[in-house]
Formats: structure tokens, C-alpha cells, sequence
């Protein structure tokens, strides 16, 4: 039985993770208050202690217009901390599996970014995401690192959460139209990573996403319709679209992030459904947990 030890088990993915889980492993979930992995000491000690096999990292500082108010507080999470656990994983034997983003790349392109595709990111969350990669490849050999998009699910802080709370709120919603990715479920992400412990030697740099690309504004709008279909929300603004110069940010966002997916699904064996289709379950389980 493999002995799993999940950091960051009380975000989004982390969650998705938990409950998304093989039954034969032994699966340690350690949320932020558990195990802070800024703490070379605290990382060390635990691993110690639970002996895993694997470690999979969903721990990171995601907030992107506070990590250039605090890029000190972002680097510590994103980039020193994967570190810590890299060179803990080394000693230890285990095998580490990270997730990094679609920031690290500056959004100039115009075709999905592969693995190995030229990084280069605009902001403190990308330039920080990307050193903790380099801070992981610089004491592993064997790691896989995972690239997502857009990330969100029924479970904490997220784009479809705040819309769908602003849609009841307000008469309209302007949302960015001229930034392009990849909307990802993080139940999809969650599926993918334990599906990719079932391959033996997978190692190296992967993308994930689910099927296809929109805009913000297009995401918007698909949330608002399939809200309302399954009487998720009562009432609904207008969503109107407006173009990133007159939508000021702290961080600027890569203006095209989507990724290629496709070495995943070669390697991994698996494929994604297409975004809309994804997000519509989304919003079922959403529908459900707040019916109870």
C-alpha cells in the first residue's frame, strides 16, 4: 500500500484530492495550520514520522494581485518552500508530484504552450511558481510537475464561486474578454494525478486542463446560463465584456495561457472533457452541497 502525504489539503485541489482518492492507499492530508511547508523543520519532521512513498504538493500562495503586494510572502510558498520539500522527498526516498500554473508563461503566443515551451512570466505569482520548479529540478531528478489553468470547484475561494455570488448581487458584471485560457475543474485535475500513479517511470513536466478555451468573459457567461438552468442562482445580471486596459489589476495576466495537454494524455493515458461540460457538474455539486 502506497503512503501518500498530501500538503495544502484545504484548498481546492486539495480537497478534490481527498475526495477523489483510491481506497488502497494510506493518504495523510495536511492542510496550511498542520504543516506549514515554509518550515524546512516541520516538513523534515513529518516526513520522518509518516515515511511516505509519494508527496503530492497542491500547497501554493494563488492570490496573484496580493502576491505583488507581497512577493516576500509568495516566494517563501511558491518558490522556497517546494525547495524544502524537494530536498526532504531526496533524503527520504519519496517520490514528490507538484502543481505549478499557466503563469509561469507571458501570454504572447497564440498556440497551446508545451511542457518545454519558453517561460517567461509577467508577475510575482508566475516569476515565483517558476522558481520553485527550478528550486525542485535543481535537487530531483525523478519529480513530475503538473501545469493547470483556471482552476476552480465547489470548495473554496475561486472565478465561478465570486460570479456566481456578483451575478446575484448586481444589475450587470463586466468581465475581461481578451484574456484566453483554459478553464480546469480541479475534480478533473485530481483525477488525472492519481490516475498518473497507476504508470510506472512518469516523471518530468505535464500539462492539465480540461477541453478547449474561452475567455474570462465567455467563462462568465457560460456560468450564468448553466446557473441558471439548474436553479443554481434565482436572479442573474447582464455579464458584459470589457477589454483588460479598462479592468486595472495589480498583476498583469498572460493575455493567452492555454496549454497542450497532449504529451499528458499520450503518456498518462487520459483525456479531458470539454470545459463546458466539466463546469456544468460543477455547478451540480455545488447545487448539492448547499442543499445538504
Amino acid at each position: 500500500m502506497q503512503r501518500i502525504l498530501l500538503t495544502g489539503a484545504g484548498g481546492q485541489l486539495g480537497t478534490e484530492l481527498q475526495k477523489t482518492a483510491p481506497e488502497n492507499i494510506e493518504l495523510l492530508a495536511l492542510a496550511r495550520d498542520e504543516l506549514d511547508i515554509s518550515i524546512p523543520q516541520k516538513i523534515s519532521n513529518t516526513i520522518s514520522q509518516f515515511k511516505p512513498t509519494i508527496v503530492i504538493n497542491a500547497a501554493a500562495f494563488t492570490a496573484v494581485d496580493q502576491a505583488e503586494e507581497s512577493p516576500e510572502v509568495a516566494e517563501r510558498i511558491n518558490a522556497l518552500a517546494p525547495g524544502y520539500l524537494a530536498t526532504s522527498c531526496r533524503k527520504s526516498g519519496a517520490f514528490l508530484i507538484h502543481i505549478s500554473t499557466d503563469f509561469v508563461f507571458d501570454g504572447l503566443g497564440n498556440t497551446p504552450y508545451k511542457p518545454d515551451s519558453k517561460t517567461s512570466p509577467l508577475g510575482s505569482y508566475g516569476r515565483t511558481k517558476l522558481l520553485g520548479e527550478e528550486k525542485i529540478l535543481e535537487e530531483l531528478s525523478t519529480v513530475l510537475i503538473i501545469r493547470t489553468s483556471w482552476v476552480y470547484s465547489a470548495y473554496g475561494k475561486n472565478f465561478v464561486k465570486t460570479m456566481l455570488r456578483l451575478m446575484e448581487e448586481r444589475d450587470t458584471v463586466s468581465v475581461v474578454e481578451d484574456q484566453i485560457g483554459a478553464p480546469t475543474w480541479a475534480k478533473s485535475l485530481a483525477k488525472m494525478i492519481w490516475t498518473s500513479l497507476s504508470k510506472d517511470d512518469i516523471a518530468g513536466i505535464y500539462h492539465w486542463s480540461d477541453e478547449g478555451n474561452c475567455s474570462w468573459y465567455q467563462f462568465a457567461k457560460a456560468i450564468a446560463e448553466e446557473a441558471v438552468n439548474i436553479g443554481l442562482i434565482k436572479r442573474c445580471a447582464q455579464v458584459k465584456p470589457i477589454l483588460s486596459e479598462n479592468y486595472k489589476t495589480l498583476a498583469t495576466r498572460p493575455g493567452y495561457s492555454v496549454l497542450d495537454y497532449s504529451s499528458t494524455s499520450r503518456d498518462i493515458g487520459v483525456s479531458p472533457l470539454p470545459w463546458r461540460v466539466q463546469l456544468k457538474s460543477m455547478l451540480q455539486d455545488l447545487k448539492e452541497k448547499k442543499n445538504g
